[in-house]
């Protein structure tokens, strides 16, 4: 990503000219590389008109290897044997942009939750004890990361990005963890988990990668996240993403916990997944 960047390749303008067309005050990107100094990041906020004086990033699970045959492909070492698919250690993670200072201190990492260890989790079929012992449930991360406003007020982004429900058999090992990853934020909410809930007000925010009607994937997981009384949706049945074999999907979600004001909301340009924006009216 650094590379490409540094190289001003068109992909990579064309994304920082979406953002700077919403002109958001805080930014999730997704499918970011992570490393460690943060230079990917820093590059890729530089080719922005917008600016971001603060930026956050964790290791994702993305890459990060188990030293278990995961995927039951008989090698070790392979993409799909590490916590979350990737080539190498932070393919493919998460970063914040904000213009508001992030309290660091205060962030929550959920990222190394064992999957085994959600309640009712729907763990496939042939599923080792090894691989229980060790499989997080987060593919890439799941976040709390509180935003210092103008005036005080604490705003928590819960963020995440689940796997796809796909490339996998017919045991479904990846649209059972789909489905719990997106089932960990009601069960955080409803304090279910060992964690305690977040405090208000907050939004959930990131890539789904399932639709509640559409698509590949257990569609009771995500239905039930947008049906959670705790949470409102300002965007619903508008597709997000538009892929040549599935058509038009709703994937992408900012759900603002209920009883914040939602003074607007929509989508910018972009392919094949489109930047969702929600405007709120905090205290």
């Amino acid at each position: 990503m650094l590379r490409d960047i540094l190289a001003r390749d068109p992909a990579m303008l064309e994304a920082a000219a979406r953002l700077d067309a919403i002109g958001a005050d805080v930014v999730l990107l997704q499918d970011v590389d992570y490393d460690a100094a943060g230079m990917g990041l820093a590059a890729f906020a530089a080719l922005l008109t917008t600016e971001y004086p603060y930026r956050f990033a964790l290791r994702p699970n993305t890459g990060m290897a188990t030293g278990l045959d995961l995927d039951g492909d008989g090698r070790l070492g392979g993409p799909g044997d590490a916590q979350g698919f990737g080539f190498f250690a932070g393919d493919g993670g998460m970063a914040v942009l904000s213009r508001f200072p992030v309290l660091t201190d205060q962030v929550r990492d959920f990222s190394g939750f064992l999957w085994a260890a959600l309640p009712g989790a729907l763990l496939f079929d042939g599923m080792s004890e090894g691989a229980k012992a060790v499989q997080r449930l987060s593919s890439t991360g799941h976040w709390e990361v509180p935003l210092e406003l103008p005036g005080g007020t604490v705003l928590r982004l819960l963020a995440f990005h689940a796997t796809p429900p796909v490339f996998d058999g017919p045991e479904d090992r990846n649209g059972r963890r789909n489905h719990d990853e997106i089932a960990f934020w009601p069960a955080l909410i409803a304090g279910r988990l060992p964690f305690a809930p977040p405090a208000p007000p907050w939004v959930i925010l990131g890539d789904a990668n399932a639709d509640p009607d559409a698509g590949d994937g257990r569609h009771d997981g995500i239905a039930a996240l947008l049906a959670d009384p705790a949470v409102q949706d300002p965007l619903p049945g508008t597709a997000s993403a538009d892929y040549p074999a599935t058509g038009p999907l709703r994937l992408d979600y900012v759900l603002p916990m209920a009883g914040l004001r939602i003074i607007g909301a929509g989508m910018g340009d972009g392919a094949p997944h489109r930047p969702v924006w929600v405007d709120l009216d905090l205290p």
